[in-house]
């Protein structure tokens, strides 16, 4: 086997990161704030999320949360991601050449590991604190800062606490990608087929987006584990957390079940069907697009 093959390509820590940010810092938040917002608050629908973020803040309401924690977060988490998912990608068709299903999905539960327990828990924590915080206010009572809140936890449950809902993400993360990553490459051999492409044979920038597109809308059939992360997370007064403790992954979906029944768990599954569809566009399609422009 040659070197070249062995070799690790870190050029894809900085691919990932930076079209995690590009994403992020356009259409992603928007669709990340409505998402949170109707995972925390179960009763509100699409539009309900749309106009209390509009009144909250007009524009800048959609953007809550951006600086800096889903920009610390959006950095992080796609460096990792890039680089993981494309390195466990290399070593299963290197094994099983022409897998492209079963590489992509394997990329995505290596990258959603890795990017979970590496940065997600403690990022995710406080981007949805800074979300969710503002609707902790009840008459008029001051808001606490997201600085103040995470001193707040530090100062009482420690790392352990800033982390609180990392199993939750890890669980969303792994299906998540590995759904998207697989899907998307399963699309993209079935796009090969219909225009009669070889395996050896690129398809064009729109097949890659469409493929993309496809496979993370279908992967959104893990919205019961976001609700149950957001929930975990959330900073909105509840029963669940007045006992102090932190909940677990099964108190919470108990939780969830006893307030809002089965349909309660895909809250918010609209705004995230744009959100997956963009994210993947952006880390599956781009990243091969700029990988590609990379090399040439």
């Amino acid at each position: 086997m040659s070197k070249s093959k062995q070799s690790i390509n870190w050029n894809n820590l900085a691919v990932g990161g930076g079209l995690a940010l590009i994403q992020v810092s356009t259409i992603g938040q928007p669709f990340e704030v409505c998402k949170t917002h109707m995972a925390a608050n179960r009763s509100d629908n699409f539009r309900t999320a749309i106009r209390k973020t509009w009144a909250r803040g007009g524009i800048a309401g959609f953007y809550q949360g951006l600086i800096p924690w889903a920009w610390i977060e959006a950095g992080s988490k796609g460096a990792i991601l890039m680089l993981a998912s494309r390195e466990a990608e290399r070593a299963v068709l290197r094994v099983t050449p022409g897998s492209n299903t079963l590489a992509g999905a394997a990329g995505g539960v290596v990258g959603g590991l890795a990017q979970s327990y590496l940065c997600m828990g403690f990022t995710t924590c406080m981007k949805t604190i800074d979300i969710t915080r503002s609707k902790a206010a009840a008459g008029g009572a001051r808001v606490p800062g997201t600085i103040e809140v995470f001193r707040d936890i530090l100062a009482k449950e420690g790392i352990r606490g800033v982390n609180k809902g990392v199993n939750a993400v890890a669980m969303r993360q792994v299906t998540g990608w590995a759904s998207r990553m697989g899907i998307s490459r399963f699309i993209e051999d079935l796009i090969r087929k219909g225009t009669g492409k070889t395996q050896n044979q690129s398809l064009s920038a729109v097949e890659k987006i469409l493929a993309s597109c496809g496979g993370g809308a279908l992967s959104c059939w893990n919205q019961p584990f976001e609700v149950l992360r957001v929930e975990m997370q959330s900073a909105v007064p509840s029963a669940l957390h007045q006992s102090g403790k932190r909940p677990t992954v099964w108190e919470t979906a108990k939780f969830i079940y006893a307030r809002n029944g089965a349909l309660g768990f895909f809250r918010g599954v609209t705004p995230r069907i744009l959100l997956a569809a963009s994210a993947t566009t952006s880390m599956v399609a781009g990243g091969d697009i700029v990988r590609k422009a990379l090399s040439t």
